[in-house]
């Protein structure tokens, strides 16, 4: 196929590498404001990459300029945090053509609604298709402009949706050779809830919230940040998320027992499990609080879960506790903001029975 990704950042880059690895012809965009990496890619005509999947990809294009992005794209991923869903959509509106299949990758809640809203297309065309997946394909990280290392290929448990769902089993069966271990999920919702970044990041992040914050300290964020205190207000974030999906009728897997289906983990638990984990070995923490791990977990996925249980009555004091400690810290109202709500994608006046069937 004819494969665009949008997003050249880690994960954009490692889809773009694995998809040329996997022959198809794939052309790379990312906005004028992060040059670096496309330049370097442009340059050398592909990517390297190291770890679990490696060698180099070819990339028949890597740029600035959309429409040279878009020629002849059958399949189009949008990769990157939650806040860069709606440019995206933005920067493709009007130019996706009948036939076409978008993927949102990961779906950082509802990235899939976000991205038709900000691309002008309604939730029911079926014209051009759009799905989400619930987290990122790849643990992996830019080592230097045009080079990745990827310390897991994910062997299970990430989750699909289309919107209209009836595409997902299409989409699922076009994306098969490059990724073989996609499931289905029930829909949208399944997807957004499942992804745990929100209940992971922020918490590790608080948790070491000194360190990361006095210069010159580096440290290991899930071996060396992750005790057993912290995985107890992991465990708290997560029977939250989980007890939404139950008032939705979905059902949302605890993230330690996603962790072993990904192959990411090796014991179902919040401490050690985290700690020992083989797909997170030699992952630094980030060098400074003002991080995504905080302004998209928190800003976008823990407020978006927060309003969302507030709408079908579920309690959430620990989320709630978390956004109101990272909004003094970060000198933010992230709650205020509603970068990412119900509201925002247009979903806030649904009862639990319809948001479950979205």
């Amino acid at each position: 196929m004819k494969i665009t990704v949008l997003g050249a950042g880690a994960g954009g880059t490692a889809m773009a590498f694995d998809c040329a690895l996997h022959r198809h012809e794939v052309r790379l965009f990312d906005f004028a404001q992060f040059p670096d990496n496309i330049a370097t890619v442009a340059d050398q005509g592909g990517i390297n990459a190291e770890g679990d999947i490696s060698g180099f990809g070819d990339i028949a294009y890597a740029g600035h300029d959309i429409d040279e992005a878009l020629q002849g794209a059958e399949l189009v991923y949008v990769v990157g945090p939650a806040y860069s869903t709606g440019p995206f959509g933005e920067a493709v509106a009007g130019k996706l053509s009948s036939g076409q299949t978008v993927i949102v990758t990961p779906s950082s809640c509802g990235g899939a609604l976000a991205f038709k809203r900000a691309a002008g297309l309604a939730v029911d065309d079926a014209s051009i298709r759009v799905a989400e997946t619930s987290t990122l394909h790849y643990a992996v990280r830019l080592t230097e402009p045009g080079r990745v290392h990827v310390f897991l290929k994910l062997k299970a448990g990430n989750l699909l949706a289309a919107l209209p769902g009836s595409h997902t089993d299409d989409i699922l069966k076009l994306i098969a050779d490059v990724y073989p271990s996609m499931e289905p999920a029930q829909s949208v919702m399944q997807t957004s809830l499942q992804n745990a970044n929100p209940i992971i990041h922020p918490a590790v992040t608080l948790a070491n919230a000194a360190r990361i914050d006095t210069a010159g300290v580096d440290f290991l964020f899930y071996e060396e940040g992750v005790s057993d205190a912290t995985g107890r207000l992991i465990e708290a974030l997560d029977n939250e998320r989980i007890a939404i999906g139950r008032k939705l009728g979905l059902t949302i897997l605890p993230d330690p027992e996603m962790g072993l289906r990904q192959g990411y983990m090796l014991a179902a638990n919040y401490g050690a499990g985290y700690r020992k984990a083989p797909g997170f070995l030699g992952i630094g923490a980030q060098p400074q609080l003002d991080h995504r791990y905080l302004n998209e977990d928190v800003g976008y996925g823990l407020v978006f879960m927060s309003n969302l249980a507030k709408q079908v009555g579920v309690e959430t004091p620990t989320m709630n506790a978390i956004i109101q400690v990272t909004s003094v810290l970060m000198h933010r109202d992230y709650a205020g903001e509603a970068l990412r709500t119900p509201e925002s994608l247009g979903i806030a006046g649904l009862a639990a029975d319809e948001l479950g069937k979205l």
